[in-house]
């Protein structure tokens, strides 16, 4: 007899109108280290197959209620991956035969041999586990990709869309969800993605974070089935229970940070421990890649945060500019959306908006003096473009806003500075920036006027396109300024004249 466990060894079910026969085969089969459990007709046998996983199914071809070549389909349809070999009469070789080519395995004539069906059973088991190990081939392809996708990317976002979809279709998942550490002690659901079998209707339990961390306070992964798996969950199972679980921790410096959970909801679709070891793998690659992330994420936070403290100590040099970088990143942003920029791009534009006067910082003068400057005071004005670049230089991850900040008092026909670029020479960045700040400068206070009105701003606008803006642009933009204007309007704010 076989030294292999009930976890290991092959699961047999043997289906067979005739008890003397079940009761033969299962126990020749139990000697030889199989398990075993036994069926009547195809009907009972689907009932069994639906509470426990089997890796080959023994069927007689002639049962009543439901017979071998039916079972077979509904073997196929269900539980794909179960090995089904027929048992025959002389009578009945063609229908045998015929079943092979539905996707038996092989067949086995009455009167038969226990060896023989030993033997057919062994050559068939072994056929499944190649084809398992093929699999497995194509599955470490897959998860070569994923680790790359994975190891690619800083975006949060991206990195678990890739391992959620990892999960669905190379471990064969009904469900994932991903919980993640709040910074607080705590774990939340960050996404919860069924695959196509299951209806989005249908109301499923939630994960017990509790759950999850005392069972890997002992350092294990989780694999359950069956009934094991609801002590993962809050409340009892209803329309759908869990029919198989993986679980595994993402982890970061020794520390948990959240997990990563698979789940069938198929009867008789169990994960099995090549499935569990590549979600592992999957789960291992995916933590400092989240973590990375999630740090990334903080340091975009804290980017912003600068840029906005860098904006409000510019316009705070003088009460005349309070406000100007924020409208001027508005009309920026509303203008780049119009122009059908990539949501990255917009932001680019927004932020480079916001820093447009950082250089006004290197200014030793007063720029809101009344009247005009004098023709020092207006070239050292001119610096500023030029001492904006030079402060965002050193700061890597500011780099993107340069061009904007650098560039946005160029002119369409090449009168502008601090370069003197023309036409398309000019980042399209700047180009933006260059109409909105204009715009907001006309429709704002000054030391040494009145704001402007609306129309006389916009009337302006147009008698310099194709000289000082780039028409594609400028367009576009009272096309969107109107937009804009009208949806305050609409509700009920509002709307400087």
């Amino acid at each position: 007899m076989s030294a292999q466990t009930d976890e290991e060894a092959p699961h047999i079910l043997v289906v067979d109108d005739e008890q003397v026969i079940r009761e033969i085969l299962a126990d020749f089969l139990s000697m030889e280290g199989f398990i075993v459990r036994t069926a009547e007709d195809g009907s009972k046998a689907l009932v069994e197959l639906s509470r426990q996983h089997y890796d080959l199914v023994l069927s007689d071809l002639k049962m009543p209620k439901m017979g071998g070549i039916e079972l077979l389909g509904a073997i196929q349809k269900h539980t794909p991956g179960v090995v089904t070999v027929i048992m025959t009469g002389f009578g009945t070789v063609e229908t045998a035969i015929e079943a092979m080519k539905r996707g038996a395995y092989d067949y086995i004539l009455k009167p038969f041999k226990v060896e023989e069906v030993v033997h057919t059973i062994r050559r068939g088991l072994e056929k499944q586990k190649l084809q398992a190990e093929n699999m497995r081939l194509k599955e470490a392809l897959s998860l070569y990709k994923v680790s790359e996708a994975i190891a690619n990317s800083l975006s949060l976002e991206q990195i678990i869309g890739t391992v959620i979809d990892a999960a669905l279709l190379e471990v064969n998942a009904d469900r994932v969800v991903v919980l993640l550490d709040d910074g607080y002690g705590a774990f939340y659901e960050r996404v919860d993605e069924r695959g196509k079998m299951i209806d989005p209707t249908v109301e499923l339990l939630d994960f017990d974070p509790d759950a999850l961390l005392q069972h890997f306070e002992e350092g294990q992964s989780l694999r359950a089935h069956g009934k094991a798996t609801h002590q993962y969950f809050v409340g009892e199972p209803q329309a759908l229970p869990p029919q198989s679980l993986v679980v595994e921790r993402l982890r970061a410096r020794q520390e948990t940070i959240g997990f990563l959970c698979a789940v069938s909801h198929t009867r008789g679709k169990r994960f099995d421990e090549g499935q569990r070891k590549l979600l592992h793998m999957v789960a291992d690659r995916a933590s400092a890649a989240i973590e990375n992330a999630k740090l990334y994420e903080d340091l975009q936070s804290t980017f912003r945060q600068t840029i906005r403290g860098l904006a409000s100590a510019i316009d705070k040099m003088d009460r005349y500019t309070a406000g100007h970088s924020e409208r001027v990143a508005a009309y920026a942003q509303i203008l780049a959306i119009k122009l059908g920029m990539d949501e990255e791009t917009v932001e680019i534009v927004r932020q480079s908006a916001l820093m447009h006067d950082v250089g006004k910082i290197g200014c030793v003068m007063n720029l809101n003096k009344p009247g005009k400057l004098s023709q020092e005071e207006y070239e050292v004005f001119k610096q500023h473009p030029i001492h904006g670049r030079d402060i965002l230089e050193p700061i890597s991850f500011l780099h993107p806003l340069i061009p904007g900040v650098h560039l946005h008092h160029e002119r369409w026909d090449g009168a502008g500075y601090p370069l003197g670029l023309k036409g398309q020479e000019i980042p399209v960045i700047a180009r933006i920036i260059s109409v909105a700040d204009t715009y907001d400068a006309m429709t704002s206070d000054r030391a040494y006027r009145k704001a402007l009105p609306h129309e006389v701003a916009v009337s302006e606008i147009r008698r310099c396109s194709s000289a000082q803006f780039d028409p594609d642009i400028s367009n576009p933009f009272l096309t969107a300024l109107d937009d804009h204007r009208e949806e305050k309007r609409a509700s009920g704010e509002r709307i400087p004249e």
